[in-house]
């Protein structure tokens, strides 16, 4: 990343202390916020009267917005300011916290949800920007990234015993309020402490390839989440089919322009190749299961919520630790990749007891109707 662009003066010179603790205190946010409903998931259900469908949403909604706007969002605070996007983003995830803690039923819900998962990719990709901008090489940049991933283990550790406790002190709804009153108190934060910074080459926006990808990656999180209900549904179909459609074309659009939004020739380098398919199983296989684990558990085990809250922490304590350790491994680039993919197919595979006890599709037993018991 650059410091400033040829022929303008350079932005701010950073702090590197309050940058890094800004800069940290995005991935700790925005996944405490993903992972809030993960423990309270049941009651949830009942309050808002969801459908066969609706528990999956009130899920994975987050991860629509997320998916259709983090490389979007990650272009905008390269061009506009990382700063202003990174302000921009806790702003919204204020306001669509305080939506989420008001919802009185599983649209409002899910909508609220869809556009936190949009303000939390504008808070990361700035946030990671920032960090760059503060970092730019050495051992001060493999430290600062370091305490940067070990945030999004303390988040998902977070979250959910943030939730649990007070779900059974108060209600589910005062999470919500609780994520509302931090973003709110960051942005305030950073408006006077985090330095601007912008790409030192600012290119013209790629609008269509935005509009496909951002559609593209909307219908194929709602595939899979329709799924859940059943895979041979007509909505999964069509939604599969936009899917392949939409992102076939972003494809053939991103090919023909001389700055695109995204660079396709990435795909040629194995590293790269590696390193993204590893986030994606990490992403759909450890964060989705864990994601569900602990309201499956407590509708099969009994659970409570703050027993599935510590449950899910196990897990994330561990990725936290690990993360801050990671860079004193001597191993390459590629070897802790592959320990950390072994370690995870591992790690799944000791699970898959507690899964098999998990509700049948759609998690229809007792959450179909607001009035029943969750168990």
């Amino acid at each position: 990343m650059t410091i400033a662009a040829p022929g303008r003066a350079p932005d701010t010179a950073p702090a590197p202390g309050p940058t890094l603790a800004l800069a940290c205190a995005a991935p700790l946010l925005a996944l405490v916020n993903y992972t809030v409903p993960a423990a309270t998931l049941p009651q949830m259900v009942r309050d808002l009267g969801s459908g066969p469908t609706g528990p999956a949403w009130l899920l994975n909604g987050i991860s629509l917005g997320l998916a259709a706007a983090l490389l979007v969002t990650g272009d905008a605070a390269d061009a506009y300011g990382r700063r202003r996007v990174y302000l921009a983003g806790l702003w919204t995830l204020a306001a669509t916290a305080v939506a989420a803690a008001l919802a009185t039923g599983t649209g409002m819900f899910v909508a609220a949800r869809v556009a936190q998962g949009a303000a939390s990719a504008a808070v990361l990709t700035a946030g990671l920007g920032v960090l760059g901008h503060a970092f730019p090489g050495g051992p001060g940049r493999l430290r600062a990234t370091g305490r940067y991933g070990a945030m999004i283990g303390l988040g998902i550790a977070v979250g959910p015993l943030l939730s649990g406790v007070l779900a059974t002190a108060v209600s589910w709804r005062a999470a919500h309020w609780v994520v509302a009153a931090a973003s709110a108190a960051l942005a305030l934060t950073a408006a006077g402490r985090l330095p601007e910074s912008r790409a030192a080459t600012r290119r013209p926006p790629d609008v269509p390839g935005a509009l496909l990808l951002a559609s593209g990656l909307a219908a194929l999180v709602t595939a899979v989440t329709e799924g859940r209900a059943g895979w041979d549904r007509p909505v999964v179909a069509v939604a599969f089919a936009a899917a392949a459609l939409l992102l076939g074309f972003f494809v053939a659009v991103e090919r023909r322009r001389r700055l695109p939004l995204l660079d396709l020739g990435l795909f040629r380098h194995p590293l790269f190749v590696v390193s993204t398919g590893g986030a994606l199983v990490v992403g759909t296989v450890v964060v989705g299961l864990m994601s569900f684990l602990p309201a499956a558990l407590q509708l099969s085990r009994g659970l409570t919520p703050l027993g599935g809250a510590v449950l899910l922490a196990g897990w994330s304590g561990v990725s936290f630790l690990t993360a801050l350790q990671a860079r004193r491994l001597p191993l390459t680039g590629g070897g802790g990749l592959a320990l950390g993919l072994l370690l995870s197919a591992a790690g799944t595979l000791a699970m898959l007891g507690a899964a098999a006890h998990a509700p049948g599709p759609g998690w229809r037993p007792g959450w179909s109707s607001p009035g029943r018991a969750a168990a």
